[in-house]
Parts: structure tokens; sequence; C-alpha cells
């Protein structure tokens, strides 16, 4: 925990900016001024890349800090953790005999391991894990709570708040009774049950698993697909079973903890390239080639290249052609996640290989989930049928794990019926032309504002950064008493510097629901003071207008 504040970096980083402002002298109110005008580039990379200010690749996507920013959040961490490590001295002591009770046993927690917990993750523990009364669309009601003992339990009460949703993964709308979906839902539950109380390979194949893996392997275009009941399960359990020792998995820096955990238990050699950036991964490919594997240097067995359709904390598309370009050129099998993109992006839903014009022929392996745009539970693999055929004989979550609940598959069976347009309407086309319209008026209207939103055109996951600490409980409870549940992200989910609230649009969201949306989190910004870049006139223009009425 402590490394990761980087504080010795702060030695090397002081000089530097000193340098750069040699012409004022050092914490003079010019200096200071200087210093704040001064962007600070971060590199989306893993954390110890963050101090890296030197060569990053041409092609790395940077966010742009002032330099003040950067020092003011390390200086508010530093500073709960000073107090933090204050609180436990004294606990120490006036807790000895609690420590001597322990009958023979060792303590749990011992020290620093779950420091972060107490003393900096309790004091904002209400603005995560809220729960919520009913189904998550557009609008939803969330359980208010309170706490009598500064936040170290919170109690449920029975008041609801109706609040706008712009937290959950519902891209499509899906989560919510659809006049499609939902009648053959119930069918099928009193059919089939809610579970089949066994594995695949024992009694829990029904009809519609079989028709469910025919349907995604048609709508990703590819020969074959498997399913499995848990999305997260999908890339922890599968990638062990497709490399082991003596392969190489290739990595993004910023893939999903599931593909991390996935590649940890595989038992294969892991490097890891710069987010998104391919000329940084042809880089680790050659690199890593010519020296083969460890010790003895033989080739590899194989290698993979895993990479994400949208990266869930930033927003961004994959580079997706000149990475399996890359791929191509080295022999690399690609892995790609479209956990976020399937259903999401792309003319018929189809994901980032249709939006981006990749054959997904190109594609050697497919995975995806469908709690996002299709509303129901689980994830698939799709790829040739002689990797799928393999996948059902090997993998444990296929042979062991109790297969996907038969309303949740025919939920998922219908919901891409639904956007192919077999359900006899255009509503399919219409969800995915409305939350392609809504992500990009919404990503616009909040950089008109002046936050700094990251990710691309056509994502529907946008994050506004906040930085600082202190502001991820102001604007989360700032927006959610003005109605407005939002969620926000900080360490260890993403770097200790680069805290932030990731807004998630639905094409359930009408313009009405964008509007009001904006207009609280506008209010909220100018309170926190987040938005770090100017308005445009238009803008501000538009808002004094807004407040006068």
């Amino acid at each position: 925990f402590c490394s990761s504040f980087r504080l010795p970096a702060l030695i090397f980083v002081l000089p530097s900016l000193f340098s750069l402002h040699s012409r004022a002298p050092p914490f003079s109110p010019i200096f200071f001024l200087n210093l704040q005008n001064s962007p600070s580039r971060f590199p989306f990379a893993d954390p110890p890349l963050y101090w890296s200010f030197g060569f990053v690749g041409k092609a790395a996507k940077m966010i742009t800090i002032p330099y003040l920013t950067a020092l003011t959040t390390y200086f508010s961490y530093g500073l709960l953790f000073a107090f933090g490590q204050f609180r436990d001295f004294f606990r120490k002591i006036f807790d000895w005999w609690r420590v001597n009770n322990l009958q023979g046993y060792a303590p749990i927690c011992l020290g620093l391991e779950d420091f972060y917990t107490r003393r900096l993750y309790l004091r904002i523990q209400d603005c995560f894990g809220r729960p919520i009364a009913s189904a998550p669309d557009a609008w939803f009601d969330v359980v208010e709570r309170y706490s009598n003992d500064y936040n170290k339990t919170l109690k449920r009460t029975k008041n609801k708040s109706r609040c706008l949703n712009l937290g959950s993964y519902n891209y499509l709308g899906f989560a919510a009774s659809d006049e499609y979906c939902t009648p053959r839902v119930i069918k099928s539950l009193k059919r089939f049950s809610p579970s089949t109380c066994s594995a695949r390979v024992d009694g829990g194949t029904t009809t519609l698993h079989t028709e469910l893996e025919e349907s995604v392997a048609n709508f990703v275009r590819k020969p074959s697909a498997i399913v499995l009941g848990m999305g997260y399960v999908t890339n922890s359990a599968i990638l062990p079973v497709l490399i082991g020792k003596g392969g190489l998995i290739i990595s993004d820096s910023l893939n999903h903890n599931s593909i991390v955990n996935g590649a940890r238990g595989s038992g294969a050699t892991v490097r890891v390239f710069q987010h998104n950036t391919p000329l940084h991964l042809e880089k680790v490919l050659r690199e890593q080639i010519a020296e083969g594997q460890p010790r003895t240097h033989r080739p590899w067995k194989k290698i993979i290249v895993i990479v994400e359709g949208i990266y869930s904390m930033e927003g961004e598309l994959c580079k997706l052609p000149e990475i399996v370009a890359i791929c191509k050129k080295y022999k690399a099998y690609v892995y790609l996640d479209e956990a976020h993109s399937i259903g999401a992006v792309g003319k018929s839903g189809r994901g980032v290989c249709e939006l981006l014009g990749v054959d997904t022929a190109d594609v050697d392996i497919m995975m995806g989930t469908f709690t996002k745009s299709f509303g129901s539970c689980g994830g698939y693999i799709a790829g040739s049928k002689e990797l799928i055929q393999y996948l059902k004989y090997s993998c444990p979550a296929h042979l062991y794990a109790t297969s996907i609940s038969p309303p949740a598959a025919q939920q998922i069976i219908s919901a891409i019926k639904v956007i192919l347009g077999e359900d006899g309407t255009s509503r399919g086309a219409e969800k995915l032309a409305q939350i392609r319209e809504n992500s990009n008026f919404f990503r616009s209207e909040l950089q008109k504002m002046g936050f700094e939103v990251l990710g691309d055109n056509d994502s529907p996951v946008m994050p506004i950064m906040l930085y600082n600490p202190a502001k991820i409980p102001a604007f989360s409870r700032g927006c959610l008493m003005q109605k407005v549940a939002v969620v926000t992200v900080a360490f260890p989910a993403t770097p200790l510097l680069l805290a932030r609230a990731r807004i998630c649009i639905s094409a359930a969201h009408t313009k009405e629901d964008l509007v009001k949306a904006l207009e609280v989190i506008s209010e909220v910004g100018d309170l926190v003071g987040i938005k770090y870049f100017p308005a445009e006139p238009a803008k501000l223009e538009q808002q004094k207008m807004i407040k006068m009425d």
C-alpha cells in the first residue's frame, strides 16, 4: 500500500518541477501560477509507468493534468495516510487487551493489510454499493441508508429515492420489462424452472442452451460458441485452458481483473504492453520472440494477445485493426474481450469488429458477456468449431459449474432477436441508433462544459476525471441529493491519482433525462471544482439562463 503512493517519486518530480520553472523562485506566487497551468502527462499504463515522463510511445494515450492538481492529490492521500497511522498508533495502545485475547489465533489482518479499507475507504463507504429496490432502468429506486458510527456500518431504511440511473450497464434498455423478451422469459421459467441444478455435461443442457449457443455464434459471425453462467469466470476459467507453461500472454495494461487473474492462473509467461498502443505491442512481441522462453530460450509454444473492445474504466475503443495486423505479422492469436462493446456499438450491434471494419475471421477468440447489452447474466466464447469442442471437453467452468439459468438464456435469445429485427419490428435498430445518439450527445455536452471526459465517440462509457480523493464523495453525494445516481471509481480499481466518476448511457434514456443529468452534473461540478477546462461561451450563456429560470 505504501509503495502505491509513489512517495519516493516526489523526490525525482520536485527537482524537475523546479527546472521547468527555473525563471521563478521556488514556492513563490509566480512559481505556483506557472505550476497550476503546466500539464503533467500520465500515460494509460501500469501504475509504475505513471511517473515516466520520458518515452511512452508515440501512440500512447495521455491524460493532461496540471502539476498542482497532481501534487495536491498526493498531499491529500498523504494527509489521510498520516492521520490513519496516527489513529492506528493510539488504537494499539488502547486496544492492547483485544490483541492479547485471541486465544492463540493469529489476527486475520495485520498492520497495513486492511489499512486502506479502515482509514480511507470507510470514510466514503456510503458512495459505493448502494442498494436498489427496482429494475435498473433509466430511472430506479435507490434505498436510503444511514450510519451511527461514522460509516463503519450502514443500515438500510424503508425510504427510497427515485433517481436517474447513470451507473448501470443497461446499454440497450433490456434490463427492465420488455414487451417481447419478458413474456418469453416468464414462459421459460414456468417450463424449465429457475435453475437446471446440474452441470452442462450432466443434466444441465436444455434446448434453450443449444439454441443460445447457435444464436450467439450467428450473432458474432463465428462458426461455434460456448456459454457460461458468469461473465467474470468466462475469462478467468477459459484462459488457463487455452494456454499454459511455455506459452506467452501479451496483455493490455488496462485489461479487466478477470483477464489478469485468468492469465496468472494459466502458468504462462505474461507480458504487458502500454494501453491501446500498437507500436509498443509490436516492440514487446519482437523482443519476446527474439528472447524465447525464460532460461531455455526455446520458441514459445503459442502467443496470445489479449485486448478489450471497449475499456470499461476508460470508455476507449480498442485499436483493433492495427493490433490484428501486428498479430498476423508475428503469428500471434488475438483474444478479444467484448464485454462492453457487443450489442452496444456497430450498425447491427455486433461490436467493435463491425464498428471498425475488422473481419471476425481475423479474431481467433471472441469473448463477451450477457450482463450489459442483453440484460441477463453469463458470458460466451466464440471461435472455430475445433476450439469450442476442445473447451467443452476441458474447461472446468463448463464441466463442473451449474449451467446458465434457463430464463436467463431465454432473455439473451429474445434480446438478440430484437436487435436483429427478428421480432418483426425495428425496435432493435432504433435502440442502437438511440444509444449512439445519446452517447455522443452526452459526451459532447460534458466536454463543452469543461469536464475532462475520457473515451471515444460511440462509446456508452464516459469517465469524468475527479483526481482528488475529497472530490469522490462530494461529487457522488451531491448528485444523489439531486436524484442522479452515478458510480465513482477510485484506488485500487484505478491508479491512485486517477479517481473518476463513470457514466454509463442507455438507449432507455430520453433527451429530457440527459438534459436533467447534465444540469445536475454541471451544478455539482462547479461546486466540487472538477471543470478542468474552460467552458464554451455558448454553453456558459445556456447555463446562466438555466440558473435564472
